[in-house]
């Protein structure tokens, strides 16, 4: 009941707040008791029964990392604020949901979430072995991306084909399932390339921001900040890389 309140909570704040509000002290009160009781719970054999309340538990509690950025102006945020936190915080808590995965076994018959398993398989379907087919021409430049890459060979190989699968989506149509691909990607060595705040990685962060952030109320809550504050940086310490600056200048829908 706690998480469903707190993202109750959450989704207000995206209705009917500015980029820059706090979370509400109603909010943090429900998002800190059902991390609590969660976590109890989780040091406790699981039986047949916790097995869904468990799973959208979870999966509340991601949603709730992801909308609650720490800084609340573009200024402060990562990667323009040098000493803000890892900007990547919140794929820890994504990562910890699908931990549960085998545990919970959310496609199972009797389960309340088998009803999602479209999504559930849009989340996990494969993305190309190799080439640029789906690509824009311009994306598939910067990242230096031809018909011989594939992810051993180049690292932004997945990120980028996850991305251009969300932008050939029209706006406010992009599915829950179709924006997790992009996540899925965030591994290995584009991981590092993103912590490290390379050009290129922010760049495909930046695009998918923009075109899910128009479908997902959640993934906007981060976007209204972080978007600005990856266009800023770019600007700052980039500007001289012509190609990469077109393409943010392009926007996510006019890329050819």
């Amino acid at each position: 009941m706690h998480a469903s309140l707190a993202v109750a909570f959450a989704y207000d704040r995206f209705l009917n707040s500015p980029s820059s509000c706090h979370r509400s002290l109603e909010e943090c009160y429900h998002w800190s008791q059902s991390t609590a009781l969660f976590n109890r719970r989780l040091r406790k054999p699981i039986k047949a029964k916790d097995r869904d309340p468990i799973w959208g538990t979870a999966a509340a509690l991601a949603v709730l990392t992801f909308a609650s950025p720490d800084a609340y102006t573009p200024e402060e945020s990562w990667p323009l604020n040098s000493s803000a936190e890892d900007g990547l915080d919140w794929l820890y808590m994504i990562n910890g949901k699908m931990s549960l995965w085998h545990v919970v076994n959310p496609l199972r018959s009797d389960s309340l979430f088998n009803v999602m398993a479209a999504t559930f398989a849009q989340m996990h379907s494969p993305l190309p072995e190799g080439g640029i087919y789906g690509i824009p021409k311009a994306l598939a430049a910067i990242c230096l991306l031809e018909d011989s890459s594939t992810g051993d060979n180049n690292p932004y190989f997945n990120a980028a084909h996850a991305v251009s699968q969300v932008l050939v989506v029209p706006d406010g149509e992009v599915t829950t399932g179709q924006s997790q691909l992009f996540m899925r990607s965030i591994q290995g060595s584009f991981k590092g390339l993103l912590s490290s705040k390379d050009p290129v990685a922010l760049v495909l962060l930046y695009l998918w921001y923009r075109k899910a952030g128009s479908s997902i109320w959640w993934i906007d809550l981060r976007a209204r900040v972080e978007c600005p504050a990856i266009h800023l940086y770019l600007q700052l310490y980039h500007k001289d890389n012509i190609a990469l600056d077109t393409l943010l200048q392009q926007d996510a829908i006019a890329i050819k």
